[in-house]
Parts: C-alpha cells; structure tokens; sequence
C-alpha cells in the first residue's frame, strides 16, 4: 500500500524563525492564517482532507467535496485551509468551523464564509512520491496539476525580495511570511531549517494582575488595560516569561480578590496582585472579541504607568 492509499501522512513543518532577508536560494511566499492540511485528491475517485493530526477535515468544509475535479491526476498536495472574510485569511472562522459539529450549522456557515484550500506544495503525482525532486521542481508540477478556482487555489511565490514581500505583510496586516530554500527535499514528520518562519508581529502594553501556577512549573500572567478608569481583563501570556522577570512580579503586593470588575472563570485560580506593574507583549493578532493570538511576553517596562495602559479601540 502506498502513501496516498494509507493516508496518514505527518506533513514537514517550519523549523525556525527569523527577520526579513533577500536571497536567491530561497523562495518567499505568504503565511496563511488558516489550519494546515494534506489533501489526498483523485480526479475519478473523490476528494480527502486530513489535518496535522490526520483527522478528517472535510465534513468540516463540505464546499470543497469537489475539489479533486479541479487536478488533472492523483495526487498528494500540502496547503493550508483558509476562509477568507473581508479580503483576508480569518483564523477564528476555520478555528470555529473546525470545532463545530452541528451538520446544519456547517452548513449555515459554508454558505456564508466558504473555505478554500491554498496547495503550496505537491508530495505524490500520479503513482509515486516527488518529495525527492527540489523544492522548486514540485512547484512546477503543482501548477501543471491544478486547474485554479475560488475553492482550489495555489500558493504564490516570489524570489529574491524577501524583506520587501515582508514589508508588504507588515502594510495589510497579514500574517507574515515562509523562506523556503528552492532546493529543498520535502520530509515527513519533520521540523526543517529549510523553511522559515518570518512572522508580522504586534505589540502592547498591559497592566500585570496577577499570576496563575500551572503543572510542569508553567507560569502564566493575567494582563489588564484600562477602559477609562475601570481596569479590563486582557486575558494572559504563558511565553517568554523570565525567571527574573518572574521574581519582580511574584514580590508585588497580593490581593484577596481580583483587581477586575468581572473575573473570566478560567483566571479564577490566579494568585492576585496589586495592579502596579507594566509589561510588553508581543502578539500576532487580535481577533474580534479583542483577545490575542499567540502571545509572547516581551518583559517588563518601568518607563509607563499602568493607567497609560488603555484599552484600543
């Protein structure tokens, strides 16, 4: 049995991070705010999609039951699931789609933010594996595979201008960025170096409110910000978190009860501090309720007060 009969492929994954660079050993095509994907589509016999955990996608998305009409031969493509609202990929819409299981309210939303899946990359053609062949020579089978349309579609790329491909991220507000070396062998199961994560970060300043001890001897902070004079729970950072930054925090004053008006029940174990400490987190987006996406924390700040700490609109 081959790889595109047991699909249960574990694709390759980003292995590090970086700042915007130019060079003309690497590709550079855009980050999606999607859910990574494998989809394993035959022409004459039907269409599969199967997540990083090789869970079965498509009852989740069944507006793209028919995408393996749109490739000319069996194949294995690597891409992302994305839905696009406004003219970007949406994170909360596929993360939300993703979780819901409710069968008419999939289909409530299909109709109303139909999902599309970005093929950036092909792994099995016909009979047999291409994940030998460079990096640049399976893009160009990929775009001899696919017939495009809004369901269906293929990762576009440039060579050479990375930092201004990134600068362009930076101006609509887009994920980032993925440096792919052109030569590169695809691996299964793997992190590679080969493929780099150039990220558009946010940051923000929040008023430190207590902390939560979790197993393992994981910290994370509560974060607050002010709206007028009442102070807001912005929810909390568990990365980047420093032993003396730590230090400085844990020897605040401690409160018997929240500094908040209104306590999350998931903060509700939090060892509570008087509101007097400022920190910068790093983040990669705000989604609508205002709650961050992959927060880092950034340390702390003794040049700003927390009442400058305000709440963006």
């Amino acid at each position: 049995m081959d790889i595109y009969d047991e699909k249960s492929i574990k694709p390759m994954l980003i292995g590090q991070t970086a700042e915007a660079f130019d060079s003309s050993d690497y590709i550079y095509e855009l980050k999606l705010d999607g859910e990574r994907c494998v989809a394993y589509l035959d022409p004459k016999d039907g269409t599969e999609l199967r997540n990083k955990r090789n869970m079965k996608m498509l009852m989740k998305v069944p507006e793209l039951s028919n995408i393996h009409l749109l490739v000319g031969e069996r194949c294995i493509l690597d891409g992302e699931l994305i839905i696009v609202v406004n003219g970007k990929p949406n994170f909360f819409e596929i993360q939300r789609r993703s979780l819901t299981t409710n069968e008419f309210k999939i289909r409530l939303q299909s109709k109303k933010y139909p999902a599309s899946f970005i093929a950036f990359d092909i792994l099995y053609l016909k009979d047999k594996e291409v994940i030998s062949l460079p990096l640049i020579e399976r893009k160009k089978l990929l775009n001899n595979v696919i017939k495009e349309n809004e369901r269906l579609a293929i990762s576009r790329y440039i060579e050479e201008h990375g930092i201004d491909f990134y600068r362009l991220t930076e101006e609509q507000d887009l994920e980032g960025v993925v440096a792919k070396k052109k030569n590169s062998k695809y691996s299964f199961d793997k992190r590679s170096k080969d493929w780099i994560k150039i990220k558009n970060l946010q940051d923000d300043d929040f008023v430190v409110c207590g902390y939560i001890e979790k197993e393992n001897n994981i910290i994370s902070i509560v974060l607050g910000q002010y709206d007028g004079d009442i102070l807001v729970n912005k929810g909390h950072v568990t990365l980047g978190i420093s032993t003396e930054d730590f230090e400085i925090i844990s020897s605040v004053k401690k409160l018997s009860s929240p500094p908040f008006a209104v306590l999350p029940i998931s903060e509700e174990n939090a060892v509570w501090l008087e509101p007097v400490t400022v920190c910068k987190v790093k983040y990669m987006m705000k989604t609508s309720t205002g709650s961050m996406r992959q927060p880092v924390f950034q340390g702390l700040r003794f040049d700003k007060e927390p009442h400058e700490c305000k709440v963006n609109p």
